[in-house]
């Protein structure tokens, strides 16, 4: 049996309500019912004083809460010693040891409790036997221990049910918190996943490409300064759209290319023509959502990275169609080509070598938005990296 504190039961303040009201109303009804039965007589002052004083006591009991403090105790050992006394010279204040019972089972630990309501039983027996003028009634021994050991098991019963319920509900809570814990781990797993995918398909690619140009330029810088400058210019403008990536990074990591406005058609016409690569539209255009603009777009621009410096391809084309339930992206070249399988088998990457993320990062993004990314390919005939994702209603 457990004595938890009333703050901790909702229901607790109402029930300590209802005992002591009972209380009063059986300490009122006894001693009305004493001075009625019994006309002013020697004992009457002292059955008065002691009931005024049983009652200003009991007052004093919310005041000094419910745990098992010492001063709680001390209180409650007064108010029964009180209440023994007037039993012993009034035995019409027995049932007044109800709500005693109440009292001693929330104040008490379990073994003092039981104790008490032994105690309490044993006076109001003698009480009833007293009131009975001598008579013999075997319900005035059997009836109040009955009536305490029901009280008594309702009251352990309804307590344990409390505790365990107050158990449960701090596990659900503790499993909640653990929940979101775990939560804002994979959150922070797959955001840092993101923004190296992120990374790998702009900055990483475009300072590849720089290195790239950068080192023709410095080849060619002797025997045909033209080709020299084009390298340099195209690398300078390079540097400039990763400048404007980085800086939509730290804004708000979408695109430079979307951010511009021009949505996702355009975006790609862009990039297909900073890549020296066709691009046309099929189908009829559909809204699509940010995310996957922005996964599209990323696709294309590590496809096409991939392209330039793994291919050796002379020609590469963009086609964004539109279905009635998906868009598809394709991205083919006529480049050498390669085998999916012995990529897959070298350990998944899938990207001709590339050490970044590649192709895995491309599939991530496409199965993030319940999409599906497909690559056929052979040695010496090309490859073709088509992206569907699905439309939402």
């Amino acid at each position: 049996m457990t004595q938890p504190p009333t703050e901790q039961d909702p229901d607790a303040p109402w029930l300590a309500r209802v005992m002591h009201i009972a209380f009063f109303l059986l300490l009122g009804a006894s001693l009305a019912r004493f001075l009625l039965r019994h006309p002013w007589e020697d004992r009457s002052p002292w059955i008065v004083a002691l009931s005024g004083a049983l009652a200003s006591l009991y007052l004093l009991g919310p005041v000094l809460g419910t745990r098992a403090a010492p001063r709680r105790i001390a209180w409650l050992g007064t108010v029964v010693a009180v209440w023994i006394v007037l039993v012993v010279l009034a035995p019409s204040f027995a049932w007044c040891a109800v709500p005693l019972f109440y009292t001693g089972l929330r104040t008490l630990p379990p073994r003092a409790a039981l104790g008490l309501v032994v105690l309490l039983t044993a006076f109001v027996v003698f009480a009833q036997v007293q009131l009975a003028h001598g008579g013999w009634d075997p319900n005035l021994v059997v009836a109040p221990p009955a009536v305490a050991a029901i009280a008594t098991g309702v009251f352990v019963y309804s307590d344990r049910q409390a505790a365990r319920q107050r158990a449960l509900i701090h596990d659900l809570i503790r499993t909640r918190r653990e929940l979101a814990a775990i939560e804002r781990r994979e959150g922070t797993l797959a955001e840092r996943q993101r923004l190296s995918m992120e990374i790998h398909d702009t900055l990483a690619q475009g300072l590849s490409s720089q290195q790239m140009l950068l080192q023709a330029a410095d080849r060619t810088w002797d025997s045909d300064p033209g080709t020299a400058r084009r390298h340099v210019r195209t690398a300078e403008s390079i540097a400039e759209r990763n400048l404007a990536e980085a800086r939509r990074f730290v804004h708000d990591l979408a695109p430079a290319d979307l951010a511009e406005g021009g949505g996702l058609e355009e975006a790609l016409r862009g990039l297909a023509a900073r890549e020296s690569a066709e691009f046309r539209v099929d189908g009829t255009a559909v809204p699509l959502p940010d995310r996957t603009q922005s996964a599209l777009l990323r696709i294309a621009q590590g496809a096409l990275a991939n392209i330039r410096e793994h291919a050796g391809a002379e020609s590469a084309a963009l086609t964004l169609t539109y279905l009635d339930d998906q868009v598809v992206l394709d991205i083919a070249d006529d480049g050498h080509g390669f085998d999916p399988a012995l990529t897959r088998d070298a350990g998944g990457r899938g990207d001709r070598g590339d050490r970044g993320h590649g192709l895995p990062a491309m599939r991530v993004r496409a199965q993030q938005l319940g999409g599906t990314l497909t690559v056929e390919s052979t040695p010496g005939e090309g490859t073709v990296l088509s992206a569907a994702i699905p439309l939402t209603p």
